[in-house]
């Protein structure tokens, strides 16, 4: 059998490293349209593959509670508009729940969490899309989750030429449905945020091919895995 070398033999090192991987938490982070979902799905398929326990979740909704939540914040579109502060609550009340009834229990189990989206979010759209004060978003989130942050966050930053080919400004929720200017200064937000916590969160050009991509995701996650991050 040939000696596994080069990007075989880094992947080889990476199955043998995560037969003991438990209770890792994993968030994919990005604007609208910039692959959160698909990419999400891509890992927890291959962590998967490679024999482990997975618990794929996403916010908002993943709960009862935050099914409801969800309602108000996406797709109920009252007479007036709702309140950036009141939104922000909303996300809030939905992600405490998301933290104590899934993600938590889940990590104590020795599983895999990755969320589609989480505090990042928050900081981003509520914060430099919406103008809420950034240290009082910090310290409410911290609040919501117990101070409980993923290992590694996935951002996959998309410029808006290519969410908009992707279908970003045809239709979606409230919040998909928001102007240009929003959109950039949330994607402003998600830069200052990797700026700021360069050791957590990993940059990955999410304009490329979808295989490519993935890639550096398996990667990013090797690196932590392997202790060379």
């Amino acid at each position: 059998m040939t000696k596994p070398g080069g990007t075989a033999g880094f992947f080889f090192s990476l199955q043998k490293n995560w037969e003991q991987m438990s209770d890792f938490f994993i968030s994919f982070e990005g604007i609208d349209k910039s692959g959160t979902s698909t990419l999400a799905r891509l890992l927890v398929d291959y962590l998967r593959n490679s024999g482990h326990d997975v618990v794929p979740t996403y916010e908002p909704g993943s709960t009862e509670l935050g099914g409801e939540i969800r309602h108000l914040v996406l797709d109920w579109k009252p007479q007036g508009e709702i309140d950036a502060t009141a939104e922000m609550f909303l996300f809030a009340a939905d992600r405490a729940q998301h933290v104590n009834e899934v993600i938590r229990p889940s990590l104590n189990a020795g599983k895999v969490v990755i969320s589609d989206r989480y505090v990042d979010s928050t900081l981003a759209y509520q914060g430099y899309g919406r103008g809420l004060n950034f240290n009082d978003l910090r310290m409410i989130q911290n609040v919501a989750t117990g101070g409980l942050m993923p290992a590694i966050t996935i951002w996959l930053d998309v410029d808006l030429q290519t969410a908009r080919k992707r279908g970003w400004g045809t239709g979606g929720d409230r919040i998909e449905s928001e102007d240009e200017a929003f959109f950039q200064r949330v994607r402003q937000g998600f830069k200052e945020t990797y700026k700021s916590e360069p050791d957590r969160i990993f940059r990955v050009d999410g304009s490329r091919p979808i295989s490519d991509v993935f890639e550096d995701v398996k990667k990013a996650v090797a690196d932590l895995m392997l202790g060379t991050k």
